[in-house]
């Protein structure tokens, strides 16, 4: 039997079975193709995936994409932690974000300012939890016909014209193309000699479960102090961050009790004891990005292709993004339907995003740094987030509400998640989007139009009909991730050579109709 399976020729292999390397397989599968799925570990249960390590902030990307593929009600941990709502009443104080432990507030928000939010969106954020993320798309890419074996660790590849045969233990593998979601310390990046370009860390962190003698010695919360940084969510729960320059975390020595006792009476500045440890791990803020995600049929996503501060909780949200953006345009390939150029374009898009989480997280650490200097500019930029259009813009920017991919000229909206409409039926864009096709929601019913779409039925589901707010809109399409790929106004005359154009560029020729 396993003799048998190992001759299998796969579409993809994916090395890494975390949410990015589980999205990518959903995707792909969705879109039809074989996917193999090479997991390190042999549990997918970690205690530091577990409540409250686990816990994860998910943007606004990322529930779009969940939402869009019929994922998001399977998320229960949401329904029972408080999380961020989309509108408030004027004067709510409730924090639902934060920029180097600095927070940001619901009521000074002004939601009005994103143009393709409608009030029947999904959420702008979620709490979720990466264990209960994990077994939801490990479900759903194991019904779609993903193939995951897990205590494989890929250890070598080679790549031909048309191929990558990959070894993983004692077993060999071959597939058309192999995709690395394998981490921050990936296999694929250093077999396949990508650079890795960035800057070196400031400091140690730590995330640690101990038993405390005397947890009441510690402020709850996030704490900024002369020394660094603490947050205590629970007590025995703490995060901790030692600007070392990463040098612990780098010499790769145990974690002792002895040794996070006095990291954190240092930076918290008390005498409090460590009575016992049971869980910890170190990281830092290393910034670094691959210079290209893609070497012949090798691709990387999620922390393969860029690591950074977990600050904010960026990272998690950047890798499902990548898989989001890769998975179509991958799975367009493998079928012949897409454009030349095509896949070029997810490191063209996700390139510049990925740069722009690295910068963020370097202006955090920057503000963290307990230095004269970074206390003058907190204290700015606390200025900054206590004003309407201030917390606005952060409030975007960390939610990942204002990303946008640069299409060049066309609609505002092009480059961007498409608007969550509601048509009079009731069905919504998200719905639209379930089985991974793009859409062109014709608002007018213009026969020209549908005749255009006739060609492209292959890649793309027309759908005609008024919806309650369809914000001066005549008629959108939307790429299968979810991106306006082209936007026609209601008060302009449509353009069937912009249209043509457009699909075109994301959808291939009028062939691919007859494919």
């Amino acid at each position: 039997m396993e003799s048998a399976q190992n001759q299998l020729v796969y579409d993809v292999i994916i090395s890494g079975a975390g949410p990015v390397g589980l999205l990518l397989a959903c995707e792909l599968a969705l879109a039809g193709c074989s996917v193999l799925l090479l997991e390190r570990a042999e549990n997918p249960h970690s205690p530091l995936k577990q409540l409250p390590f686990g816990i994860r902030g998910l943007s606004a990307p990322t529930i779009e994409a969940l939402d869009r593929r019929g994922l998001l009600p399977e998320l229960e941990l949401h329904k029972r932690l408080k999380s961020p709502h989309q509108h408030a009443g004027e004067g709510a104080r409730r924090q639902v974000g934060h920029f180097a432990g600095i927070p940001f507030h619901e009521g000074d928000i002004d939601f009005t300012q994103w143009k393709n939010r409608l009030p029947g969106s999904t959420p702008t954020s979620l709490i979720s939890e990466m264990q209960e993320l994990e077994t939801v798309l490990a479900r759903r890419a194991e019904t779609l016909g993903v193939v995951i074996r897990r205590g494989l660790a890929l250890t070598g590849f080679q790549q031909t014209a048309d191929a990558v045969t990959v070894q993983a233990g004692d077993h060999s593998f071959t597939g058309h193309w192999l995709v690395g979601c394998d981490g921050s310390r990936s296999a694929v990046r250093k077999l396949g000699g990508f650079d890795f370009a960035g800057t070196e860390p400031e400091f140690t962190g730590y995330t640690v479960k101990a038993d405390l003698a005397d947890p009441e010695k510690l402020r709850p919360g996030r704490n900024l102090t002369p020394s660094g940084m603490y947050l205590q969510s629970q007590p025995g729960y703490l995060m901790m961050q030692d600007f070392d320059g990463g040098a612990f975390h780098d010499a790769g020595q145990p974690i002792t009790p002895e040794h996070v006792q006095e990291v954190l009476r240092r930076i918290s500045g008390t005498d409090v004891t460590v009575s016992a440890l049971h869980t910890a791990t170190t990281w830092t803020d290393r910034a670094r990005q691959a210079t290209a995600y893609r070497h012949g049929r090798v691709l990387l996503a999620g922390d393969a292709a860029h690591i950074h501060s977990p600050l904010g909780g960026q990272g998690l949200n950047l890798g499902l993004g990548d898989a989001m953006n890769l998975g179509w345009k991958l799975a367009a390939t493998i079928r012949g339907q897409a454009p030349a150029g095509l896949l070029d374009s997810y490191c063209a898009e996700r390139h510049p995003i990925g740069a722009q989480v690295l910068d963020w997280s370097r202006a955090q650490v920057a503000l963290m740094n307990p230095t004269p200097q970074a206390r003058a500019l907190q204290a700015i930029v606390r200025d900054l987030l206590n004003t309407r259009d201030g917390a606005t813009y952060f409030a975007g920017r960390v939610w990942g509400i204002a990303t946008q991919y640069d299409f060049g000229a066309g609609h505002p909206l092009a480059g961007r998640s498409a608007p969550n409409v509601e048509l009079e039926d009731g069905t919504t864009m998200g719905e639209l989007l379930h089985d991974g096709q793009g859409v062109l929601l014709d608002f007018d019913r213009t026969a020209s139009l549908k005749a255009l779409a006739g060609a492209y039925s292959k890649q793309l589901k027309y759908v005609s009909g008024r919806a309650k707010d369809q914000l001066g809109l005549r008629a959108v399409l939307v790429r299968p991730d979810g991106i306006v790929a082209w936007a026609s106004a209601a008060d302009e005359a449509l353009d069937g050579n912009d249209w043509q154009q457009a699909a075109a560029r994301w959808f291939g020729g009028r062939a691919g109709a007859e494919q």
